[in-house]
């Protein structure tokens, strides 16, 4: 499991905020099938919501720990219903070329920018 410090949890947690739960774990639990859908979401998104059916807080704690456990995740938050995990991507996503370097932008251009 990764372990993430409080700083670094609380970044998360402003960033998690605009997030939608992407996967939503049903009456059946965690199965096999929800971890895999999970480890598949995690390869594309480094940190996402899981949203838990099941009223039993304490069951959604475990929940939590046991995902975080089997897919390396740390857990960020447990707030209600929904998780949030993190894992770091695999492969860093490219950077979007700078726009070349050519003439200096005028006073107006500069003016319609802000």
């Amino acid at each position: 499991m990764l372990s993430l410090s409080v700083t670094q949890r609380l970044e998360l947690k402003g960033r998690a905020h605009a997030l939608k739960p992407v996967v939503i774990i049903g009456n059946a639990g965690l199965t096999p099938a929800v971890l895999d859908e999970i480890e598949r979401s995690l390869k594309s998104h480094d940190l996402m919501k899981i949203r838990v059916m099941s009223d039993d807080r304490e069951l959604r704690a475990t929940m939590l720990q046991e995902i975080c456990e089997i897919l390396k995740a740390g857990p960020v938050q447990h707030i209600g219903k929904i998780l949030v995990i993190y894992r770091p991507l695999e492969t860093p996503i490219a950077k979007a070329p700078k726009r070349p370097r050519g003439k200096p932008l005028t006073k107006k251009q500069l003016a319609n920018r802000s």
